[in-house]
């Protein structure tokens, strides 16, 4: 007996002894991952139907998970959409609406955007109560560093990125951010937004490249936290990808994969944003090159043995640009939807959401549940078995699990005052859309039966005056007023 102890201890000092309590086990919460890409179209995934850009990995993960055709982002730009995903809040109750822009360009003026307000609830926060380790590698585009903004205030252990949405225009900056310092990087500094003369050579489009290429250094943070968190607590970690957002800047070498697949006429940057000789492979190639980040996130998780207890959603902050260069008619990256970013049309909005979770989700799996970025908050509340819920949102993990109980959306509302003020409701298969509102006092309301006429080509209002009334009257219901008075265009107290 006592020979046997011995030769146990000793088995245990030769090979490592694991506690159970030290390895991730199925009984614990799982790891969340949540992938968002910056201005991607419904359709510019192979598995939403794209057929000219190449994004193997993402199409995988699609095929051996789950794939939503009715998902939404909380608003059709940039800043409001990460907020409503990191609170649950819908356009109506949302404290940021829209871009609202501090400070300039240059770097000794980057001033970032609206800091969210530091006793915010917001998604990391509740998980970190849960015990989770949270990060957040990308764009953040909610606060400065020296701001109640800052992802450290906001529930984040740790974050390296871009925290000004107007630095991320540049993919060669001089600097990125990380935990509250500078962390420099080995560019020099230009201004994206410089278009160059007709006709130029190749000097004058070299001017916009440089030596880091901040994708490339945020997947190598990326992989890093992936490499050595703790396996003693489950993580969530947020990676909001700036790509595909303009300027058109990749690495010549990923150019070259596209190289003669499309016939391209030079953008010379009158559009705003950078310069470039062959913008459709360019624009092909960033997509391309965030599928390969997708593909290293995932092989770190299947790594380190973690596949089975990770949770992997994937997904976009709104719908595709019409800006820098880029062609979304050509690559039909809206997927034939009304709209592009802007837009409260369903291709400003309707986005890809792929979820991935093996043992637990259905491979190949399809599902037309009307759900959006506002949900994420419940779902990830479930997920951690917290008490904590946003009343705009709805947990969607029975759906994702296959299991019964999964509740609707009595109606799903957007409100963006940009672009001269627009709200949008769908209740079921009915969406009202107004549009114009700054500009003109009795705008009415559009009316598409998104089942018959997913593009919205057919305006119905006159004769079904009774939904009208229906959808009016849960916008008013849906609307808080906003807290400055460049947002509120629904009911002003002030003349327009």
């Amino acid at each position: 007996m006592q020979n046997s102890v011995l030769f146990l201890l000793f088995l245990c000092l030769f090979w490592g002894c694991k506690n159970p309590d030290q390895t991730q086990t199925q009984t614990q919460a799982p790891n969340i991952i949540y992938i968002l890409a910056d201005d991607l179209g419904y359709g510019e995934l192979g598995a939403y139907g794209q057929e000219k850009i190449k994004t193997p990995n993402l199409d995988r993960l699609a095929a051996e998970g789950m794939r939503f055709t009715q998902h939404y982002t909380g608003a059709p730009v940039c800043a409001p959409s990460r907020y409503m995903f990191l609170t649950g809040a819908h356009a109506g109750h949302a404290y940021i609406r829209g871009n609202y822009e501090l400070g300039q360009f240059e770097d000794e003026n980057e001033g970032g955007q609206m800091p969210i307000p530091e006793t915010t609830p917001t998604l990391a926060k509740m998980l970190k109560t849960a015990g989770y380790q949270t990060a957040m590698v990308g764009k953040w585009g909610l606060g400065m560093n020296n701001t109640t903004g800052s992802p450290l205030i906001q529930g984040f252990d740790y974050y390296y990125g871009y925290l000004d949405q107007k630095q991320a225009h540049n993919y060669y900056p001089t600097h990125l951010w990380e935990n509250d310092e500078i962390a420099p990087l080995e560019n020099d500094y230009f201004l994206v937004h410089s278009p160059i003369a007709s006709g130029s050579d190749q000097a004058a489009f070299d001017h916009f490249k440089g030596d880091d290429y901040a994708p490339d250094r945020m997947i190598g943070k990326a992989l890093h936290f992936l490499d050595t968190t703790s396996v003693e607590k489950p993580f969530f970690f947020y990676y909001p990808s700036p790509i595909p957002h303009v300027s058109l800047q990749v690495p010549d070498s990923l150019v070259q994969q596209y190289e003669g697949d499309f016939e391209e006429t030079p953008y010379y940057g009158n559009k705003g944003y950078t310069a470039h000789q062959y913008p459709k492979a360019a624009y092909a190639a960033m997509i391309t090159h965030l599928d390969t980040e997708v593909g290293k996130i995932w092989e770190a998780v299947k790594a380190r043995g973690q596949e089975e207890n990770t949770l992997i959603l994937f997904s976009s902050d709104n719908g595709p640009t019409f800006a820098g260069g880029v062609d979304a008619a050509y690559f039909n990256s809206a997927a034939g939807f009304r709209g592009l970013k802007m837009d409260v049309y369903e291709g400003g909005i309707r986005i890809p959401f792929i979820a991935y979770w093996k043992g637990k989700i259905k491979p190949g799996s399809v599902s037309d549940l009307v759900s959006g970025h506002w949900d994420m908050y419940n779902t990830f509340a479930d997920l951690s078995d917290q008490d904590q819920k946003s009343p705009d949102g709805i947990s969607i993990l029975p759906e994702l699990l296959g299991s019964k109980g999964q509740k609707q959306h009595e109606y799903i509302y957007f409100e963006y005052p940009e672009k001269r003020g627009q709200v949008a409701l769908r209740m079921g298969d009915w969406k009202g859309v107004k549009v114009e509102m700054k500009t003109n006092s009795n705008s009415t309301w559009e009316l598409y039966n998104l089942k018959e006429d997913p593009q919205e080509l057919m305006n119905l209002a006159q004769q079904y005056p009774e939904i009208i009334l229906k959808i009016d009257s849960l916008q008013q219901i849906a609307h808080r007023p906003a807290h400055i008075r460049e947002w509120e265009f629904i009911n002003p107290k002030y003349k327009k």
